[in-house]
């Protein structure tokens, strides 16, 4: 029996819920894997598709693809908790990330970190309330004898002090750019 195919009315409800839930190339996507033996197996490629389209993955993204790939929805939900590189909340306009490798820590990316912290009232894997910054935390950007690194809207700011980070996020907050 073909997956898209409900046998009764409720089924019927769920999966145009399910298809409303996520944009129509992915559905599609979805569509064109379910012919395929283990359509299940497609769950991670379908997770980025979603992740690229909205920036991140919700409850509602997730639900459906659980419908649609007919998975259970702990599954889906274990696979975009597990992996480091799904987020389950929106991040800012902007992403800080720190990095905290050996050579930046004993270069004093911790204090950068504080400062940043302070500023922000946000720690690791948080975004501020107003949208504007999210704060990651980096375990090795390549470039250590820049230590300490801060990336700034992708831009990588090398041999970075607690007062010149914190210049930079009041530069992006008064309307400039940051790098």
């Amino acid at each position: 029996m073909n997956r898209f195919q409900p046998t009764n009315a409720c089924q019927q409800q769920a999966l145009a819920e399910s298809r409303a839930a996520l944009p129509d190339d992915i559905v599609d996507f979805i569509q064109k894997i379910e012919g395929q033996p283990h359509p299940e197996s497609q769950l991670i490629s379908v997770l980025h598709k979603i992740q690229h389209h909205y920036g991140y993955l919700d409850r509602a993204h997730m639900d459906a693809v659980a419908h649609l790939l007919r998975v259970p929805a702990a599954k889906v939900s274990g696979v975009a908790t597990f992996y480091h590189f799904f987020r389950l909340t929106p991040r800012g306009k902007y992403v800080i990330s720190v990095c905290m490798g050996t050579a930046c820590y004993v270069k004093g990316a911790d204090k950068v970190l504080e400062k940043i912290r302070e500023e922000l009232g946000i720690d690791f894997g948080e975004t501020t309330r107003d949208g504007l910054f999210s704060l990651e935390e980096s375990r090795c950007l390549g470039c250590c004898g820049l230590a300490p690194v801060v990336v700034l809207d992708q831009v990588v700011h090398g041999k970075e002090t607690p007062d010149g980070a914190l210049a930079k996020v009041r530069e992006v907050i008064a309307g400039g750019n940051g790098g």
